[in-house]
């Protein structure tokens, strides 16, 4: 909803107590009439709400890069970890068995090396046992690095700070590489994914501030990226905002929009308006005491007030109550 205090203050209320010249049963009768004076705007603000849907910013299905078989398995579903953290891990007897054979290949053909590059030195070694040397010496450091991989890929850790979505196997389990072990959803943050109309979309800017009702509680959040065309075709694009925040994913929000539309008019009260001819409306102004009736075309409407444009100039005084409270072309006396 547009915010009221912001219209009155283009609406100053002024009661004033008016006689009418007419009389009933010999007695005049006396009537409080309250009236707004009108100021026109170059603008004015439209509110809109629309649906989304929370989501996690980062969302991992984790497996191992190896086959293997699952030795452990160190949280479950609901489960918090932190990024790093090892989740689970697979039975790493075979690889650490071939990792201690690869250390101590590396560790002789490092010293056979030394040793021949010492020969060398006083020329007891041809250029060709120096090459052989230096080679097997690569080999075997590649060989010792490559189970110093493997070894750690028998592990499984965390890629952020997150809470365990799924959990998909247990222990025991002998599984292929790339077999999913656990799902994993970022706990820092989420992202509100709303369908916007281009028209709406070209209002906003990126990087700014917006307001979203989330269950009973408004929360804020940025405008991070805008899908670079419609997924189904129509006038509809895709926004992403991201919170600071961490609210449960999967909850419907309302993005709350306040669109400024550039018009000419004033915001007046629904009960001051009388319909009229041709989809034009009618509000009755009080000009030199006389009850003057202009028309109005509304050209927006949010709860009680009503956007305006016409005949009415700043400082005319509408009548509040409308054709109800007052008669075209009457004559008033202030008191």
């Amino acid at each position: 909803m547009i915010n009221k205090i912001s219209r009155i203050k283009y609406l100053r209320y002024i009661s004033i107590s008016i006689l009418f010249t007419t009389f009933f049963s010999q007695h005049a009768l006396s009537q409080s009439i309250e009236v707004l004076e009108a100021q026109l705007q170059d603008s004015y603000y439209v509110s809109k709400e629309f649906p989304g849907i929370l989501h996690p910013r980062q969302q991992s299905k984790i497996s191992f890069e190896i086959p293997g078989k699952v030795a452990s398995i160190y949280v479950d579903i609901g489960d918090d970890v932190k990024k790093g953290q090892v989740l689970a891990e697979l039975d790493s007897r075979q690889i650490t068995a071939q990792l201690k054979q690869a250390k101590a290949r590396f560790d002789l053909s490092k010293l056979i090396l030394n040793r021949v590059k010492g020969l060398m030195v006083d020329g007891h070694v041809s250029d060709q046992q120096m090459d052989e040397a230096n080679s097997e010496y690569l080999s075997a450091q590649s060989e010792y690095e490559f189970y110093l991989v493997r070894l750690d890929q028998t592990k499984l850790f965390s890629p952020f700070n997150g809470v365990v979505q799924s959990r998909y196997l247990d222990s025991g389990t002998v599984i292929n590489s790339g077999a999913p072990i656990l799902d994993v959803i970022d706990s820092d943050y989420v992202e509100a994914h709303v369908t916007l109309p281009i028209a709406y979309l070209d209002k906003l800017n990126l990087n700014a501030e917006y307001e979203f009702i989330v269950g009973k509680n408004i929360y804020n959040a940025f405008l991070k990226r805008v899908a670079p065309m419609s997924r189904t075709g129509s006038n509809s694009k895709l926004a992403i905002f991201q919170f600071d925040q961490f609210i449960s994913p999967g909850v419907v929000t309302k993005l709350k929009l306040k669109i400024e539309e550039n018009a000419k008019g004033l915001w007046v009260p629904l009960k001051s308006l009388s319909q009229s001819d041709q989809g034009l409306w009618s509000l009755y102004t009080i000009k030199n005491n006389i009850v003057t009736k202009d028309l109005v075309e509304i050209i927006y409407f949010d709860d009680n007030y009503a956007f305006v444009n016409g005949t009415i100039a700043s400082g005319d005084s509408i009548v509040l109550g409308g054709a109800s409270k007052i008669v075209q072309g009457k004559v008033l006396d202030s008191q």
